[in-house]
């Protein structure tokens, strides 16, 4: 029996804001087009971690307590006539949370990513979880 080459980690690095949201909007475009129709225009971003502002609303133990957050009015919930003045549907991803939970579970970060963004995009919509699994596996279909 062969023994594997090591890997050399030495310059391996956590992925940087940049690099996540490369991941993140890559992830995005792979759901299932019936499931993306729901978010209408989403922007996405990332931040290390939840503000101060958003842990309180929330009430959160700690700044690791939330990978992800929609904020925004989906299509469902927009009235006929559109609105002025309203921000765009956004879903904030927060790196640090998300690592951090990637490194305590065995699947892949891609795979982490994907489902804080359907959870995100699912709960705002009023999904179930049997719904939002169901779009998980389109989307492992998918990859």
């Amino acid at each position: 029996m062969t023994t594997p080459a090591p890997i050399d980690w030495s310059h391996t690095k956590a992925p940087d804001l940049d690099a996540f949201e490369v991941l993140a909007h890559a992830a995005y475009r792979a759901l299932p087009p019936e499931f993306l129709h729901f978010t209408g225009e989403v922007m996405i971003s990332i931040a290390d971690f939840p503000e101060d502002e958003v842990i309180d609303d929330m009430e959160l133990d700690s700044e690791f307590d939330l990978l992800g957050l929609f904020q925004g009015t989906g299509l469902p919930h927009r009235g006929a006539v559109p609105q002025t003045g309203s921000l765009p549907n956004r879903i904030v991803l927060y790196r640090r949370p998300i690592l951090d939970f990637w490194a305590e579970h065995d699947e892949t970060l891609g795979a982490i990513v994907t489902h804080v963004l359907i959870h995100e995009i699912g709960h705002h919509f009023g999904f179930s979880d049997t719904d939002m699994e169901a779009i998980e596996r389109l989307a492992r279909d998918n990859e």
